[in-house]
């Protein structure tokens, strides 16, 4: 499909900074039909009609794997004139979740075939004057910048035309629907430590938007910390060098916010603020991915309790991928979501494959010299775990089995054909020696002497018995597909090796 025809990326502002927020304004004309708007932003963007929120949160992607939106936005659009607002992202810094591209949005509206509205040199836009750009306080290495917010500074935006920008990507269409957002989630206790020191409980573990309803009787900075877990009664809003809050200038009177970018992962909110205000409701709007359980039936109580908090775990750990921890880190690991993708398999309906799909699809995509993985996708860093890597092959292996869908591991197996020289690399002729790069994790499990930090270089039986597992994973699909292998077979010379070296007879190691 041919999209973005006279569209162009553009930004609000020439002097483009890490943590940039920028606004852009549309008038929309509109008389009947259905009306899409074709969407991509770097980093990521919210979109309202007519001073309604729409839609919001860009895909995890790549410059060479660029998604867009597809949204019907018919049901929020009147006959005549429509006002259009895109508030855009910029974070400008690599994470682990998102690897720099050069900041832009870009827009398209079509109704019934004709572009009503696009983004051009002459889109009125402005840095936005509420969101504090340029504040760069990290939540974490993974997670990227929190966010400081002043409401004296609503309604002071001045526009001017934007800034064209000479963006080469590549567009894809997102691979699966976005996540839907709920109405607020309730609150299970307040606990008020002090006049401006109150915990919000939200009586389980919620991913979602944060928003306040409040009121004050005077400018003063509030602090809005989150958490999964008290400690010493209260939220650990700093821990080392992350940052697990945002700020939020109130102005006098009522103050009515939401941000519809950053996600949140937590059960509490704890709010500090200078002096007394009115809380009407502080906590999150649940965002979800929406996706059916198969019915499943246990007899005992107990049994059913624990199935149950098992299933909503792993909703937890579904937005746009599959995610290692809803709190912290929201990050995309093979290893990770291999354990994760196996549960769906039997849970969800259809096997959740065209999810599962869509996660190996941005795992494939990520690029590095070397041939591995970088230790999440999308990912700016250059850390990696090599033993990841071969857990990538064997989840494409697994997939195959699940879903027959041969034409896309066809398109991996190039992928897993690198990762296995990458590791011959390091074959001595008897055994895989460990990454002793800087950048390599030699990382298995958080147990002594799994967890990495022993010895860089060297032989372990844990990478070698993964190769095995891994090459064996690349053969099954070679052979299902019709693919020629064209790696190396050393297995039997491995597990010969592997056997002499670390199995003991009278001990278990």
């Amino acid at each position: 499909m041919c999209v973005f025809k006279e569209a162009k990326w553009i930004w609000a502002t020439n002097d483009v900074c890490p943590d940039q927020y920028t606004e852009y304004i549309e008038k929309a004309p509109y008389v009947d039909g259905k009306a899409e708007i074709y969407i991509s932003a770097d980093t990521d963007y919210t979109l309202f009609v007519n001073g309604k929120y729409v839609a919001s949160n860009q895909y995890g992607d790549f410059e060479h794997y660029k998604i867009y939106d597809t949204i019907d936005i018919t049901p929020y659009l009147k006959k005549g004139e429509n006002d259009l607002r895109i508030l855009a992202y910029y974070c400008g810094v690599n994470t682990q979740r998102y690897r720099v591209g050069k900041a832009g949005i870009i827009y398209e509206v079509v109704c019934d075939g004709e572009i009503i509205a696009k983004s051009d040199g002459n889109t009125m836009s402005c840095v936005d004057s509420a969101y504090c750009s340029g504040n760069r306080r990290f939540v974490s290495s993974q997670l990227g910048f929190t966010f400081k917010y002043d409401s004296r500074n609503e309604g002071k935006n001045v526009y001017t035309p934007s800034f064209l920008i000479d963006k080469d990507v590549v567009f894809h269409p997102r691979p699966i629907k976005k996540q839907s957002v709920l109405e607020r989630k309730s609150i299970a206790e307040i606990i008020k430590l002090s006049d401006t020191d109150i915990i919000i409980d939200l009586g389980g573990e919620t991913v979602g938007l944060a928003t306040l309803d409040i009121a004050s009787d005077r400018e003063q900075k509030i602090t809005v910390a989150y958490g999964e877990h008290l400690a010493d009664g209260c939220v650990r809003k700093v821990i080392g060098d992350r940052s697990f809050f945002f700020e939020y200038i109130a102005k006098k009177g009522e103050n009515k916010f939401t941000d519809y970018m950053l996600r949140l992962g937590c059960r509490y909110l704890e709010i500090i603020s200078e002096h007394p205000i009115k809380i009407n409701y502080v906590g999150l709007l649940p965002q979800i991915y929406e996706v059916d359980a198969l019915p499943f039936s246990l007899e005992n109580p107990l049994d059913r309790r624990i199935y149950k908090m098992c299933i909503n775990t792993l909703r937890l750990c579904m937005m746009e991928h599959y995610v290692d921890t809803p709190w912290r880190e929201q990050g995309l690991y093979a290893f990770d979501s291999r354990n994760q993708i196996l549960c769906g398999y039997s849970v969800f309906k259809d096997g959740n494959s065209d999810y599962v799909k869509s996660n190996l699809r941005l795992l494939t995509e990520d690029k590095r010299d070397d041939g591995l993985l970088s230790i999440c996708a999308p990912c700016g860093t250059e850390l990696a775990i090599p033993s990841f890597s071969l857990y990538y092959i064997i989840e494409l292996s697994e997939y195959l089995e699940h879903s027959s869908d041969k034409e896309f591991i066809k398109e991996c197996i190039p992928k897993a054909e690198g990762i296995l020289r990458e590791f011959l690399l390091r074959y001595d002729g008897s055994l895989i020696h460990r990454f002793a790069e800087k950048n390599m994790w030699n990382f298995y499990d958080w147990s002594p002497n799994l967890d990495g930090y022993g010895e860089a270089n060297g032989v372990d039986p844990v990478i070698n018995c993964l190769f095995i597992l891994a090459y064996s994973a690349y053969e099954d699909m070679c052979r299902k597909t019709g693919v020629s292998p064209s790696v190396q077979d050393v297995r039997r010379t491995i597990r010969k090796a592997v056997r002499e070296n670390f199995y003991c007879k009278n001990r278990l190691l």
